[in-house]
This record gives structure tokens, sequence and C-alpha cells, in this order.
């Protein structure tokens, strides 16, 4: 039976940018690497909560990006 192995968490920063010439929603992605796998979801969301304070951009939405390794 296969088995899935964490190996990465990645933090990535939604900001909301306003509207292009086209009336068309533009969003800008900031990627944060080296978190720790085992962090729950309110301590992530917490740490985007105070890095989007630093940012003079809206934040719009967290995303949470693992990395897994399958085997055999």
């Amino acid at each position: 039976m296969a088995e899935t192995i964490l190996k990465e968490t990645q933090l990535r920063l939604v900001f909301d940018m306003g509207l292009n010439e086209k009336g068309k929603q533009v969003f800008k992605f900031k990627n944060y690497s080296n978190v720790k796998t085992s962090s729950s979801a309110d301590s992530l969301l917490a740490a985007a909560a105070a890095i989007a304070e630093l940012q003079t951009n809206t934040l719009f939405g967290v995303e949470r990006n693992d990395s897994n390794m399958l085997q055999a």
C-alpha cells in the first residue's frame, strides 16, 4: 500500500491589486518557504495576518501548499 510523506509546507498570501484597464481583478502573490510542516491552520492564518499588516495592499486570501512524497 502506498504511503504519503509530507516533505515541505509553503505559505502563500494573495493580495488584491484592484482592477486592470479591462476591468479584470488583479492579484499579487507572496510565497514564504521553510514553514514548519506541523503548523496548524490557525497559526498560519495568524502569521499571514501579521505579515499582511506590514503590506500596503489588501489581503485577499491565504493558501497552504504542501509537497508530498509517495512511497510504496
